[in-house]
């Protein structure tokens, strides 16, 4: 019994041993894929968040009062310019253009009749039959009865233009809104203001508005002092926008405005794009987001973003360095770009990024680098042509 209990304890130790041996052997460095960093001409694509405007909006409203004898349109349907959208009852407006016409004529005649007379009045004068005080008032008589013809042919005219209110037409192309009045409802214009009768929006094209930052206006500055991007006030700088329920941005626009002051209230400066819409499928009031051109074209690094770590507050890359050592490098970054992070500091060309196995390393630990590859993960978009201006046309300091 004795002999078997040691030979059992010897067996034991010696397994123990070999394990112990096994555990002290080195393990190899973990594998890991390195790439240096993807160069590409690329630009940024700043974005923002706002809604669609009309570039044109009427409150149509009568410029004569009367009863409302027709509405000549649909609810919410598009009209063309000048199309008949109401009918007031013409019937007072015609009568007093005929009296106006008459009176037109009353006068006419009484011109006629004074001028007559002016001639009767020369030719007595000049065979010193009556005195020139007598020929000046018969000339005072035909000058006053040709300004009462003018004075009559005026009012007719007003009369006729009353008479072609009393036909309310759409003073733009767009969609008219619901009318707010009913036939046989009596519009007024001596109303504060006058009564409404409906509205009417401009779709094709159309605006987006939006606001941006202060800190994005001096980038904007900046970079138009520079000499690589243009301010919008002077360039028509592309921009795409992407609706609610759209993953890509399939609306494509160009700046038309910036405002000439920052709100004192938010810190924000307005800006404006305008879009096209020919099948009117964009509404005044729908919210998207849209990127505008932020820069000119310049040559950027790119990683794939999965290989950026967070170090407390900064940004690291970790990097295959002298004698295959996790070094890591702070680094400062930029937008996505097809699938990839634009590194904007921090990298060097020739660095040999990993791209993969990094969650199994930490500096200083030795790897085993293997070549990889850093792809887009979309094909690449072209680039919009950047205005640039030359310095002689160099715009003010305070252009966004």
């Amino acid at each position: 019994m004795g002999i078997g209990r040691l030979a059992v304890a010897a067996l034991l130790t010696g397994l123990l041993a070999g394990c112990a041996a096994k555990k002290a052997e080195p393990q190899p460095p973990p594998p890991v894929s390195v790439s240096a960093p993807l160069g590409r001409q690329i630009v940024d694509w700043d974005e923002f968040v706002g809604r669609f405007e009309p570039i044109q909006e009427v409150d149509v409203r009568p410029r004569i009062s009367g009863y409302v004898q027709r509405v000549a349109f649909r609810d919410g349907e598009i009209v063309k310019k000048g199309q008949l959208l109401f009918v007031i009852d013409p019937r007072p407006y015609e009568a007093a253009l005929a009296q106006a016409r008459a009176e037109v004529k009353s006068a006419e005649a009484q011109a006629a009749n004074a001028k007559v007379e002016l001639e009767r009045a020369k030719t007595l004068l000049d065979k010193g039959w009556v005195s020139k005080s007598a020929y000046d008032a018969r000339e005072a008589q035909s000058r006053a009865a040709d300004a009462a013809v003018a004075a009559a042919q005026a009012q007719a005219e007003s009369r006729a233009l009353d008479l072609s209110f009393t036909r309310v037409s759409s003073p733009i192309a767009g969609r008219v809104s619901d009318h707010r009045v009913d036939i046989g409802n009596l519009v007024s214009v001596s109303a504060a203001p006058p009564t409404l009768l409906t509205t009417v929006v401009s779709l094709d094209p159309i605006h987006f508005a939006f606001t941006g930052s202060e800190s994005v206006y001096l980038k904007y500055q900046r970079a138009n002092q520079e000499g690589t991007r243009t301010s919008s006030r002077y360039a028509s700088n592309p921009v795409d926008i992407q609706l609610q329920d759209e993953t890509g941005y399939a609306w494509h626009g160009r700046m038309d405005f910036v405002d000439n002051a920052m709100d004192l209230g938010s810190g924000t400066i307005r800006g404006r794009a305008v879009v096209a819409n020919p099948n009117y499928f964009l509404t005044p009031g729908m919210y998207g987001r849209m990127r505008l051109l932020g820069s000119g074209v310049y040559n950027a690094m790119l990683v794939p973003d999965a290989a950026v770590l967070t170090d407390q507050s900064d940004k690291v890359v970790l990097v295959a360095g002298k004698g295959d050592t996790v070094q890591p490098h702070k680094v400062t970054l930029g937008p996505i770009v097809d699938g990839l992070r634009v590194i904007r500091s921090g990298l060097a060309s020739t660095d040999r990024v990993i791209i993969e196995g990094q969650q199994r390393v930490r500096p200083g630990m030795k790897v085993s680098p293997k070549p990889g590859r850093i792809t887009p993960s979309v094909a690449t978009a072209p680039q919009p042509k950047v205005l640039t201006q030359p310095a002689a046309q160099a715009t003010p300091a305070g252009a966004e």
